[in-house]
C-alpha cells in the first residue's frame, strides 16, 4: 500500500545510560524497517507517544519528495554504523526480500558492534513473491535466531517459529488498516451480491484461474450474484516481469460470455482500494501459500466478508470463511460451499470501531513496553 512519512528524527531525545527506571520515562528512538507502511504507522496511537520511529531514508534513485521506502537503506551495515547515535532499537518488519543471507548477517553484526538490540516481527513464514522457499528460509535462519525479541501476528505462526527455531514470539495482532473515517463508513446498499477476486499482478502465491472458474460456475446458480475480477495490465505485457501468458485471454473470454465482469487497471491508491473493497460483499483471496494478510485486515475494517484459503493463518488472524487451497491444489467443493454460505447467510464480520481503537492503543503500549524492556 502507499506509505506516508513517520515522525521526524529531529524531535528525538538523545538516549541516556539510565537503567530500567530511567527507561520508563525517556523517548525511545526506533529504526523501523519500514516506518512509513500503514502497519507500522498504526503501531503508534493517534496522538503519538514516547516511541519515535525514524523517517525512512530516501533510497538511492528514488525521486525527491517521494514516499518510497524500498529498498530500505537502513538494512545497510554502513547506515547502522553511521547512524548508531540516533536510534536505540532496530525493528525489522519486511522489505528484506533482496538481501542475501550474508547481507543480513552483516546487518546483525553491525547492530551487535554498535550495541543495538534487534526486534523482528515475523509477518511472512513463506514469501508470497517467491516460488522457491529456500531463499526466504535462509533469510529467516539468520534473522530469527539473531533477534533479541520476536513478534508475530497469530498463534499458528508463533507455534511454527517455536517448532522450527526453538524461539518464543510474542503474539500481537495486526492493527487496523483503514483510517478512522473508514472504520465507520456506511456500507452501500445494492441489489446484487458481488464477489470480487483481485489477481493484482499474479504474484507467485496466486493461482487465480482455477478459483475464478469455480466461482463463475457457483455464482451462475445464485440469483443476482455477480463475479468481479480485477487485475493489472502488466500481466499481458511480454516485457513485464509479471507477464502471465494466456491468463487475460481466458478472463476476457469469460467476460464476453458474461460469466464475470473483468476490470483491468493500474494499481489502486489507498482510497480507490477502499472504495473497491467496500463495494464488494465478498473478497476471495486466491492464494496457494502465505502466512498473514493486510488485505484481510482492510476487509475486516470495512465489513467485506473474506474467503481465505486454508494455507497460512488467515482464519486465526481475523473472522473469515475458509476454503481449501494450498500448494497441493484447490478444493473446489469447499470453495463452492464457502461462497454459498456467504450468499445465504450474509455474515456481518465487520470490526467494531471502538475495539479497533482500543486494539491500536494496546499495540502501542505493548511495543513501547517491549522496547523499554530491551533497554
Amino acid at each position: 500500500m502507499p506509505v506516508a512519512s513517520a515522525a521526524s528524527t529531529a524531535s528525538a531525545t538523545p538516549a541516556t545510560s539510565a537503567g530500567r527506571s530511567g527507561a520508563a520515562s525517556r523517548i525511545i528512538r526506533v529504526a523501523s524497517v519500514p516506518a512509513g507502511h500503514v502497519y507500522v504507522r498504526h503501531l503508534s496511537p493517534p496522538g503519538g507517544d514516547r516511541v519515535i520511529r525514524l523517517t525512512d531514508p530516501r533510497p538511492c534513485g528514488a525521486p525527491v519528495g517521494s514516499r518510497q521506502w524500498w529498498p530500505p537503506t537502513m538494512l545497510e551495515p554502513g547506515w547502522v554504523d553511521e547512524h548508531a547515535g540516533v536510534f536505540d532499537v532496530f525493528h525489522l518488519h519486511f522489505g528484506f526480500d533482496a538481501q542475501s543471507p550474508a547481507a543480513l548477517r552483516a546487518l546483525v553484526e553491525a547492530l551487535r558492534r554498535n550495541g543495538k538490540p534487534l526486534v523482528y516481527t515475523v509477518h511472512d513464514l513463506v514469501n508470497p513473491h517467491h516460488q522457491d522457499e529456500s531463499e526466504h528460509r535462509a533469510q529467516l535462519d539468520v534473522l530469527i535466531p539473531a533477534a533479541d525479541r520476536l513478534v508475530t501476528l497469530t498463534p499458528g505462526a508463533a507455534a511454527e517459529i517455536a517448532a522450527r527455531w526453538g524461539r518464543t514470539a510474542q503474539i500481537l495482532p495486526h492493527p487496523h488498516v483503514v483510517g478512522a473515517a473508514g472504520l465507520v463508513r456506511p456500507r452501500p446498499e445494492r441489489d446484487t451480491f458481488t464477489v470480487g477476486l483481485h489477481a493484482k499482478s499474479i504474484r507467485p502465491n496466486m493461482d487465480p484461474l482455477p478459483v475464478t472458474r469455480v466461482l463463475a460456475d457457483a455464482l451462475s446458480e445464485l440469483p443476482d450474484a455477480v463475479l468481479r475480477v480485477d487485475c493489472h495490465p502488466e500481466i499481458d505485457d511480454p516485457a513485464s516481469h509479471w507477464y502471465a501468458p494466456g491468463v487475460l485471454d481466458e478472463l476476457r473470454g469469460m467476460d464476453r460470455k458474461e460469466r464475470l465482469e473483468l476490470h483491468v487497471h493500474d494499481y489502486f491508491d489507498d482510497e480507490a482500494l477502499y472504495d473497491y473493497l467496500i463495494g464488494l460483499d465478498v473478497s476471495v483471496l486466491p492464494y496457494r501459500f502465505g502466512t498473514h494478510s493486510g488485505w484481510l485486515e482492510a476487509c475486516y475494517d470495512l465489513g467485506t466478508t473474506v474467503l481465505a484459503p486454508t494455507c497460512g493463518f488467515y482464519a486465526q488472524q481475523r473472522p473469515c470463511l475458509s476454503y481449501g487451497h494450498d500448494r497441493r491444489g484447490l478444493d473446489e467443493a469447499s470453495l463452492r460451499d464457502a461462497v454459498r454460505t456467504a450468499y445465504e447467510e450474509r455474515p456481518d464480520l465487520r470490526a467494531d470501531p471502538a475495539d479497533r481503537r482500543a486494539e491500536r492503543l494496546m499495540l502501542a503500549r505493548a511495543h513501547e513496553a517491549l522496547y523499554a524492556d530491551l533497554l
